[in-house]
């Protein structure tokens, strides 16, 4: 290590009696990005705190499968968050439980006949992502927490103030009085994170007046590891395949639906529900048979005008929500966390504190371009399916017919979508 970062760093020096625990970085957070980014970092000679306001999962995930026995929420990972996953060590244990390679994506207009299908001999790759349950990718992590001595972990703890200090170091309160002070936080606490809010980050958002209902369901035909979007005028319903159970198959669902119209498909009953679900989905799984509890969030497109302070910054929810109808919400969280692993890691190895600003912008400057391409590109895909002007129908359903006979400008977005550059 580094003699300029040995004579720094406070994690390695006498603390006087009642002062804050000393880390060289605090992780606020432990959902997928934040748990993520602290094994990445662990192993590397860095003291590290995990602070997280809800119980860490410890019992084993179910084995059985029937509409109740999957996650809810699912993600859509990409070749690349895989990959990152895998570095991690986690990915063997996510797929040995279950997951589901999915190699097909069909996608059309439910107001015209556009439509675009998208398939894995397109790219010459194994397949297109994985649809993986949240919590099948949340438990690994917190194992590999657990098992890490060189990270402290404090849960279930609230933070109740993060302070700046004059050396631009920040001094954590919790919610039982424990004080943490570290070179460098990290705000990983979702999309309404605390942290940034303390410490005054500015936003730009807006609601799109529509709530995303989330289920399991069970349907009639197999799913051909397809995964299907329809774009309907009250906006789009995906349906996610999930692992076969014998004769039974599985998808998750994320349907889109504006606000005055959720609350009547929310009170539904399971026959009712499924069958508003078969006519949405123009029946290209045939019937649905069962359905889990319905829950439902309101979709806000939020990004953080800046995602670093000295000695603190924001990744994954806590920077950027977006749209879900192409569920890359998670896959760009773990690509802030991967770069920012990278950047604290490259730093410290020259000598200077993981906090140092011109690395955190540096990270700042890639990331932040990144996400805002795709975040325009899904609020401009939203908007423009569901205008419901003739010329905006027909130029949409002529744009999905042209991109589909265009080979290279096809294998192009779908490389893009998945992660894996030109």
């Amino acid at each position: 290590m580094p003699r300029a970062w040995r004579a720094w760093r406070p994690g390695l020096m006498a603390d006087p009696a009642g002062a804050p625990a000393q880390f060289d970085v605090i992780v606020v957070g432990a959902g997928i990005a934040g748990s993520a980014l602290a094994v990445a970092l662990s192993g590397e000679g860095l003291t590290l705190a995990l602070v997280e306001a809800q119980p860490l999962p410890s019992d084993d995930l179910p084995t059985t499968m029937s509409v109740d026995d999957f996650d809810p929420r699912v993600s859509a990972l990409t070749a690349r968050s895989r990959r990152f996953l895998d570095d991690l060590g986690v990915w063997q244990a996510i797929d040995a439980y279950r997951s589901c390679a999915y190699r097909h994506m069909t996608v059309w207009d439910a107001q015209g006949t556009g439509q675009i299908e998208f398939d894995h001999r397109e790219v010459d790759v194994p397949e297109l992502g994985h649809i993986v349950e949240n919590r099948a990718i949340v438990l690994p992590l917190a194992r590999r927490l657990a098992a890490a001595p060189d990270i402290t972990l404090f849960n279930p703890r609230k933070v109740e103030d993060c302070a700046r200090q004059p050396d631009d170091t920040h001094v954590i309160t919790l919610d039982d009085g424990t004080q943490l002070r570290s070179a460098l936080v990290v705000a990983a606490d979702g999309a309404l994170s605390p942290i940034r809010t303390m410490l005054g980050f500015a936003t730009r958002e807006w609601d799109y007046g529509h709530r995303a209902i989330v289920a399991t369901v069970q349907h009639e035909c197999d799913h051909r590891y397809t995964a299907w979007q329809r774009f309907l005028p009250s906006g789009p319903l995906a349906l996610l395949p999930l692992p076969v159970a014998g004769d039974s198959h599985f998808c998750s669902i994320v349907w889109s639906i504006e606000d005055a119209l959720a609350e009547d498909i929310l009170a539904q009953d399971d026959e009712a529900f499924c069958l508003a679900l078969e006519r949405a989905s123009e029946g290209c799984l045939g019937a649905f048979s069962a359905a889990s509890k319905r829950f439902a969030f309101p979709l806000r497109q939020r990004h953080a005008v800046d995602y670093v302070q000295p000695g603190v910054v924001l990744v994954a929810d806590a920077a950027h929500t977006i749209h879900p109808l192409a569920g890359q919400g998670i896959n760009l969280g773990l690509a802030d966390v991967a770069l920012l692993a990278q950047e604290t890691l490259a730093t410290t190895a020259r000598g200077l504190p993981p906090g140092d600003l011109g690395s955190l912008q540096r990270y700042q400057r890639q990331r932040k371009s990144d996400n805002l391409v795709m975040m325009a590109a899904m609020d401009g895909f939203k908007r423009l399916f569901e205008a419901d002007a003739l010329p905006l129908r027909w130029l949409r359903n002529a744009g999905m017919r042209g991109v589909g006979a265009v080979a290279p400008v096809k294998q192009q977005l779908m490389r893009h979508a998945m992660g894996l550059g030109n």
